[in-house]
């Protein structure tokens, strides 16, 4: 059962950013299980569980996280993450291309989300084209983002936009992700149970703008200018 992450958690992490190599993680074996894999996959359990019972036809399936990098794609960086995550998506070879709730704890914060972090330049062509099609939807769903204060629209912009649909969805239509994110310090809810809550809640809040996301990636490509 998920009863929160500890101050031990974020300790953790901290020493992973600043020690990030093999002796000092094999000294911290232990912590990394205890404090962090562990209360991460009961918290991905239980909130997995909860989705699928409330929206079955999304067919989401978990998956958690590895703290160890791809020794491939290292790039100079330490062979271990300093951020974990979950996330609850229908299964894609193309990971990151298509929407995805997710959670994540760092060093200085938690988040949780839905977004697509890795779209296809063909993806946001598709968004742009719905939008120039047929705009009253998201038109609905902007504005009950911006009536709330949990979420906030994030992910890269094209350095040059590529239209203008007016002031409400410019910030959808000109970027390159599409990222709904909440984030927080660590504190607070983040070391207890309740923090199962707060991300289910989230979740469903989300959903509407996660079906939206798929309906577009299932559009077909519209019609080169």
């Amino acid at each position: 059962m998920f009863n929160g992450f500890s101050q031990d958690a974020v300790d953790f992490l901290w020493g992973i950013r600043f020690h990030n190599e093999r002796s000092w993680f094999l000294e911290h074996k232990e912590e990394y299980h205890t404090f962090v894999e562990t209360p991460l996959r009961q918290l991905a359990d239980q909130v997995s569980r909860r989705m699928e019972e409330e929206f079955p036809e999304l067919r989401l399936e978990k998956k958690v996280s590895r703290i160890y990098r791809d020794a491939r794609r290292l790039h100079g960086r330490g062979p271990y993450k300093e951020h974990m995550w979950f996330s609850l998506r229908r299964r894609t070879e193309a990971e990151g291309a298509q929407p995805s709730f997710y959670f994540e704890i760092a060093p200085e914060y938690y988040s949780y989300g839905m977004g697509c972090y890795d779209p296809t330049p063909l993806t946001m062509a598709k968004l742009r084209a719905r939008i120039d099609r047929d705009p009253a939807p998201l038109e609905k769903l902007a504005r009950q983002l911006e009536g709330q204060e949990e979420f906030v629209l994030e992910g890269e912009s094209y350095k040059r936009a590529k239209g203008d649909p007016g002031p409400l969805l410019f910030p959808w239509y000109n970027r390159r992700q599409i990222v709904l994110s909440s984030d927080h310090n660590c504190e607070g809810l983040l070391f207890q149970p309740q923090l199962e809550e707060q991300v289910v809640k989230g979740f469903r809040f989300l959903v509407p703008y996660y079906r939206f996301l798929t309906s577009v990636t299932a559009d077909p490509p519209p019609p080169q200018p």
